[in-house]
């Protein structure tokens, strides 16, 4: 089972611009970024040469020797059966962080050789550049984030004919039954296994629960022994306790970050460096509170104010010992972390899809609006509700306060738009600008 990965189209733009950069590929752990280098090689070039430097170290010591970068080809060459042709070679630098002198090369390829196609990744890029304060070549190269499956790829390879049917879509209108009803139960699925491709696999290959419990119990293992790398002993538990606290922290009715819940009487210097560890390995996404709706956000954010989520909904349900069986069924007591879960959906939507960073926005515990969404000068407030019951305050309160040229309301409620009120339902999150633009609240253009 193939999952189709959106991001090879971002990767075959960047095959195709004239001033082409060094690309670096950045993201967490197991969601698919040697494979989709490799993919994109088999469709684009003849021949793809790939170099791992955490598998063959003897690779560093080409580039601790030079800099000159026809003799580092010439050298890469007695390490791989290919050719190395420049406009049909893919040279892959896998595990890149393993290698100063790898990163470093990036800019001379650009400045002197930049008809080479080099796409470098690895899996703790961001933590190992911090951690050895290592340099990436600014403006030499181009960084693109990669993250886990999205629902709508997922769809995609789960229902097919459904995928097409709302990618046809052109107008704000309720969905026929049918339809509705397939997407909800894709949605419900995809809360089971998440964007891990392992995961997602033993899914639509029909594996049984087991098989995707363990796939996303091993990504967590992994994960965990992940953080006795590129860090100090001091910093392990920290990091680790912070991880552990995920559902928790979202499990709470105010979701705000609060440092007691990963220790009693930890504070936030303590913890600091652990947070950055796991938001440059892709684990999680801080959301800040801001001060008013003001363009632009981040101008507004509140350093001490914040919500922590999980990079992939899949392993916070795993983390939360959550059974599959509860969400295909509705327990009644699962109504609290329900909410936690939905909300960690559409953030992890709108961040992979709409590549925006979401903020939040509170009022003196009167009001809570759970993501503010800035599309230029446009600040769209989202309120996020699990199940088709939408009733709460929030939303009117924000509109009285600032006027807002449109709402937002993610919930199982039919596509519908009442006023400025824009409600989406949730399988419909990756569609939100699409479905922005129907409403004729954003531009085609």
């Amino acid at each position: 089972m193939e999952i189709k990965r959106e991001i090879l189209n971002d990767l075959q733009q960047w095959k195709e611009r004239k001033n082409r950069k060094p690309l670096l590929l950045k993201g967490a752990r197991q969601i698919g970024k040697t494979w989709i280098m490799r993919e994109f090689g088999k469709r684009n070039f003849e021949f793809i040469a790939e170099f791992n430097f955490d598998k063959t170290t003897e690779l560093s010591d080409i580039f601790r020797k030079t800099k000159d970068t026809a003799r580092i080809i010439n050298e890469l060459s007695l390490f791989t059966d290919v050719p190395i042709v420049a406009g049909k070679t893919l040279i892959i630098f896998d595990e890149i962080q393993s290698c100063e002198g790898a990163l470093n090369s990036l800019k001379y390829f650009y400045e002197d050789a930049p008809e080479y196609h080099i796409i470098g990744a690895g899996s703790l890029l961001g933590v190992a550049v911090r951690n050895k304060q290592m340099s990436v070549p600014v403006g030499k190269v181009e960084v693109k984030t990669m993250f886990p499956v999205t629902f709508k790829e997922f769809l995609q390879s789960a229902d097919n004919k459904t995928y097409q049917y709302i990618n046809m879509l052109d107008a704000i209108t309720a969905l026929p039954e049918i339809i509705r009803n397939k997407l909800e139960e894709q949605y419900r699925r995809y809360l089971i296994c998440g964007g891990m491709p392992e995961a997602i696999v033993s899914l639509l290959n029909n594996e049984g629960m087991q098989a995707i419990e363990d796939k996303l119990q091993h990504i967590i293992d992994l994960y965990t022994l992940d953080f006795s790398k590129y860090t100090s002993a001091t910093e392990i538990p920290r990091i680790r306790n912070l991880w552990n606290s995920l559902p928790s922290q979202l499990a709470k009715e105010n979701r705000k970050f609060i440092y007691r819940v990963v220790k009693t009487g930890a504070r936030a210097r303590e913890y600091e460096d652990a947070l950055l560890w796991l938001e440059e390995a892709g684990l999680i996404h801080r959301v800040y509170n801001v001060s008013k709706p003001g363009v632009p956000l981040s101008a507004y954010r509140e350093l001490t104010a914040f919500k922590v989520y999980a990079s992939d909904c899949g392993l916070l349900r795993r983390m939360a010992k959550l059974s599959p069986e509860v969400i295909l069924s509705d327990t009644a007591g699962f109504i609290e972390f329900k909410g936690a879960l939905t909300e960690n959906f559409i953030l992890q939507s709108l961040v992979a899809v709409s590549e925006v960073e979401p903020y939040y926005w509170s009022s003196e515990n009167r009001a809570e609006i759970d993501f503010l969404i800035q599309h230029g000068a446009i600040v769209i407030p989202a309120e996020v509700k699990s199940e088709h019951r939408v009733s709460g305050k929030s939303l009117s309160v924000y509109a009285s306060k600032f006027n807002p040229v449109v709402k937002i309301r993610y919930s199982l409620n039919e596509l519908a738009m009442n006023g400025n009120t824009l409600n989406i339902p949730l399988y419909l999150c990756d569609w939100t600008f699409d479905v922005l633009k129907m409403a004729k609240i954003l531009s085609h253009n």
